[in-house]
């Protein structure tokens, strides 16, 4: 496996086919894991998976946790030689935007709902990055995880609008036992704020139960789990359909939601069949 901390170095490096890359913010966990098995079993023993780790200020409000969040480059290089990962690059802030970027990626109407209701440009931050990263590790496969779903449907419109010659492949939320979604996160809460926020997925699941019914049901029971932990405060409970458009009769949906427990944010989601 291979560090690169430049982007000399990265397009010297990038010459195997085919090509996944994974991208994250690091504090890798086992959904990052999920995703770089995924990649290494695409490309397979003779293609090449290519991690990044760069936690990305331009998706990062002025209020946000851009300075404490988690930066474990040691554990995360060693979860990735256990992955089959061949390259890592974890470039500097001055390496990847050695001038404040006076030109970014404007997401569309879809980034000013949900997440980007509550974290304004943060979608911007985001497809900008991504976009970076994309034309810099130039992979046939780009796999991101479903816990971030919007997010995974921002890149994909994206990838779609723009022509870029990748394939965007979608891995399943990866969760512990009792279903909490994983993310690096999930740290930040003490013993009593990581049973608060198992209240997220319960009212997914509740929700996602209740789909028979229609999608007053499936809003009511997962409303009806939250107001049972009134310590978890919600930024949005939506259902919505699969590309996040309003729903319309029945078929597949997705609920989506977002609450602060303690001072951490938390988001999760689910596919519901409405019948």
């Amino acid at each position: 496996m291979r560090l690169t901390q430049t982007k000399a170095e990265l397009r010297a490096a990038t010459a195997v086919r085919p090509r996944a890359v994974v991208m994250t913010m690091g504090a890798l966990h086992e959904g990052h894991a999920a995703l770089l098995a995924e990649a290494r079993e695409r490309v397979g023993p003779e293609g090449s998976v290519v991690l990044t780790i760069f936690v990305n200020p331009l998706q990062f409000g002025p209020t946000e946790d851009f300075d404490r969040y988690p930066r474990t480059l040691a554990s995360d290089l060693a979860i990735a030689k256990n992955e089959g990962v061949d390259l890592v690059f974890n470039p500097s802030r001055d390496e990847l935007y050695p001038n404040e970027p006076s030109i970014t990626v404007h997401p569309g109407p879809l980034a000013d709902e949900l997440e980007g209701m509550v974290r304004p440009g943060h979608f911007t931050g985001v497809l900008t990055v991504v976009s970076k990263m994309l034309h810099l590790t130039a992979p046939d496969l780009a796999l991101f995880g479903e816990k971030d779903y919007q997010q995974l449907t921002l890149i994909r419109e994206m990838v779609c609008d723009l022509d870029w010659n990748v394939d965007i492949v979608p891995v399943p939320t990866v969760r512990e036992a009792d279903g909490l979604a994983l993310s690096s996160r999930n740290r930040y809460l003490d013993e009593t704020e990581r049973d608060e926020a198992l209240v997220l997925y319960r009212a997914l699941t509740a929700g996602a139960k209740a789909g028979m019914n229609g999608p007053d049901a499936v809003m009511a029971a997962a409303q009806a789990e939250l107001e049972a932990v009134p310590s978890v405060k919600l930024d949005y409970l939506a259902l919505r359909a699969p590309d996040l458009g309003p729903v319309i009769g029945p078929g597949e949906a997705r609920m989506l939601i977002a609450a602060r427990v303690g001072q951490t944010r938390l988001i999760d989601n689910i596919s519901i069949t409405l019948r």
